[in-house]
């Protein structure tokens, strides 16, 4: 029968006859959810938006505990779904360490159970739908499979963020860094693996993005062709065994799986399978979908959480010139980077691999690295410092383990005076490793210590942990150091990628790209260079970068010595704010632009990035308040084309009935930072 009901979930839901069903629609009545039974045995949804097909019907289904019938009703007399709740929420929330400070949580939603104790909660919001199962038992059960399907009523252009590069050549595990191929999705390589959010583009402009959201206790979600005009789910079996293994092994990499994705103790709420809609591009750069789905926060008190900037060694190799001392990791480079943070109101620096021993973190630490020296003098400038560490390291190289050593290494440190970790290589999000996410996030927390996770892309834990302050999983500026040159220019275009990632990876959190390059470059003069790297499109791009990506702690990639030697853009990047109370979507187009405002206090930052395409726009200044402002700005040189470097720097006084006419070179930026004048 399990059998059976896998061909079934393979082939196309509408064959069957339909049962029940069941019809919910948003708040502003443009949303419609359609969710019913086919044969009595197959629960599914779809989604309309104006009368435009977003989803056609797609199953969903999940077996517990080896049941897969669910759905079944061995009557067919359409007895067995039942709604037991229907609601009308319209309510708001705090978001502190957000790109605004207050997010709106307003949705119609309707819960429908079964048997088996399993309920379907689905949720229609104004820009996109959700649905999670709801699992009611007082045992310990497994998940031997999960279904999710979405499909589509044409052969639509899709941007797919394969997997490669897996890690010990693992099928699922990854570091989530994926550039995006824009193919119909019938040309989707059947064998590839895609991440989350992955976006479909729909007649009339309008985007479908497929996404899950408040993952916990459970693997995240990966996609794959399911025909021609189709995804489904698949998800990472729970690993059984595991060994050290992939990146200069830095990961712990299973080498068995069980049976099953994974096993619940007690009653569950399954993650979000989520789909958002939009009939804009720009409204994607402030959607709030992964912060409502998202599990509440779980500090009590967070007024010890300070997001900001820090000032990075590993992009720039330490690369420190005019000192009377030789550069590395070394406490006399350390001292030199606190230096430089305090001079440039820079809250933290980061000290990256090579501090602490291959296989510990309390032992064979380096003895060129003097961490007490460097504390104190930290404290004293007001500048904190984060320490990296590989994510089997701090737990041990055991993932179910009781999280002790953890606590031992995180309590060591924190009475030091670090103030947190940049845990890297967890390369995987099966269920084990988000597991062990929640409980090194809850360890921090006691120890009131910062976290940024690399190998991993965010899955809601940021908004019930906020002292996660950034994610990976992103194709950032390190990439730049390796890119290879294909005929004449680098082999990927970075530059469009940048004005993707907002609309996508970022739209499931913030993401260190880590930006700040001073080395800027044209495609016919950029090429790799691992000790003295440079970045594909204009200074201001760079520059830009700041207002456009969120990132609570936002890293400078570039050396102290290039940033004073540039410190006119240095200043301009210390004042922008790493949080925000308020973002404005200006304008935008997948792939090609973006624009937007953030407000923090009563002062304005406003960005916009290209692709290679340079571009011409205009930023009506409506959004403004009463009153006058001194826009400080830099754009594009009028020489950017041919040397990315050039940029010009000027002020102007503005009002909320003025607009900026804009030029963005090839590559290119635009930003300003608008103060009140008093």
């Amino acid at each position: 029968m399990a059998a059976m009901l896998l061909l079934m979930a393979s082939s196309n839901a509408q064959a069957l006859s339909a049962g029940k069903s069941w019809i919910i629609s948003s708040p502003d009545k443009k949303t419609q959810v359609t969710v019913g039974t086919l044969n009595y045995i197959w629960l599914y949804w779809s989604i309309e938006h104006n009368g435009v097909s977003v989803l056609e019907r797609s199953g969903m289904n999940v077996m517990i505990d080896g049941t897969y019938d669910v759905f079944y009703d061995a009557n067919k007399k359409g007895g067995l779904g039942k709604v037991t709740k229907r609601v009308q929420v319209r309510t708001q929330f705090d978001t502190p360490f957000y790109k605004k400070a207050v997010v709106s949580d307003e949705y119609n939603g309707m819960t429908v159970a079964f048997k088996n104790g399993i309920s379907v909660e689905f949720r229609v919001y104004n820009d996109g739908a959700a649905y999670r199962f709801l699992i009611d038992r007082k045992h310990m059960s497994e998940v031997t499979w999960e279904i999710a399907e979405f499909n589509f009523a044409d052969d639509y252009t899709a941007f797919i963020p394969y997997v490669n590069d897996n890690r010990g050549g693992e099928r699922y595990c990854y570091s989530f860094e994926s550039y995006y191929d824009e193919q119909p999705l019938s040309k989707m390589f059947k064998d590839s693996l895609a991440i989350t959010p992955l976006a479909v583009c729909l007649p009339g402009g309008m985007k479908a993005i497929v996404m899950d959201a408040g993952v916990e206790d459970y693997p995240g979600m990966f996609l794959k062709s399911n025909g021609k005009n189709s995804l489904k789910a698949e998800f990472a079996p729970y690993p059984a065994e595991h060994e050290i293994d992939g990146f200069d092994r830095l990961n712990l990499v299973p080498t068995k799986r069980e049976n099953y994705i994974a096993k619940l103790d007690g009653s569950s709420a399954l993650p979000w399978r989520a789909v958002v809609v939009t009939e804009k591009d720009a409204d994607i750069l402030n959607c709030d979908m992964a912060q409502r789905l998202a599990p509440e926060c779980r500090i009590e008190d967070t007024s010890w959480i300070h997001p900001g900037k820090v000032a990075w060694d590993w992009w720039n190799n330490t690369n420190v010139t005019g000192v009377d001392f030789k550069s590395g990791m070394n406490t006399d480079t350390y001292i030199y980077y606190i230096d430089f943070a305090a001079k440039n109101k820079i809250e933290y620096i980061i000290i990256d691999e090579g501090w602490s021993g291959k296989e510990s973190l309390m032992e064979e630490l380096s003895p060129e690295i003097d961490l007490k020296k460097l504390i104190a003098h930290g404290k004293e400038k007001g500048v904190g410092i984060i320490l990296w560490s590989s994510w089997r390291n701090l737990i041990g190289n055991n993932p179910d383990c009781d999280m002790s050593l953890t606590n031992d290494v995180m309590k060591h440190y924190a009475d030091m005076g670090i103030k947190g970790f940049k845990v890297d290589f967890f390369d995987r999000d099966d269920q084990q490793a988000i597991a062990s996410a929640y409980k090194i996030a809850s360890c921090a927390a006691k120890h009131h210590l910062y976290l940024d996770y690399h190998g991993l892309k965010p899955f809601g834990i940021q908004r019930a942990y906020p002292n996660i302050l950034n994610f990976e999983g992103v194709k950032g500026l390190e990439n730049s150091k390796w890119e290879p040159r294909v005929g004449d220019g680098p082999l990927h275009n970075q530059p469009r990628y940048d004005v993707t990632a907002p609309y996508l990876r970022m739209l499931a959190g913030p993401m260190d790209y880590t930006p700040g390059a001073m080395m800027n470059a044209m495609k016919d003069n950029f090429f790799g260079n691992n000790d003295h790297p440079m970045s594909q499109g204009t200074r201001v791009h760079q520059v830009a970068m700041y207002t456009t990506f969120e990132a609570p702690l936002q890293m400078m990639a570039d050396s102290p010595t290039m940033y004073m030697k540039n410190q006119e853009c240095t200043d301009f990047i210390a004042q922008v704010p790493t949080t925000f109370d308020e973002t404005i979507a200006l304008d935008g187009k997948l792939g090609e632009y973006t624009v937007v405002a953030r407000r923090k206090g009563t002062t304005w930052y406003i960005a916009a990035m290209t692709d290679w395409s340079p571009r011409d726009l205009t930023i009506d200044l409506s959004f403004l308040g009463e009153g006058k402002y001194q826009a400080d700005i830099f754009a594009d040189g009028v020489n950017a084309m041919k040397d990315a470097t050039d940029y010009k720097h000027s002020q102007q006084t503005v009002g909320h009935d003025d607009l900026f006419r804009i030029h963005l070179s090839s590559g290119g930026g635009w930003t300003a930072i608008l103060k009140v004048i008093k």
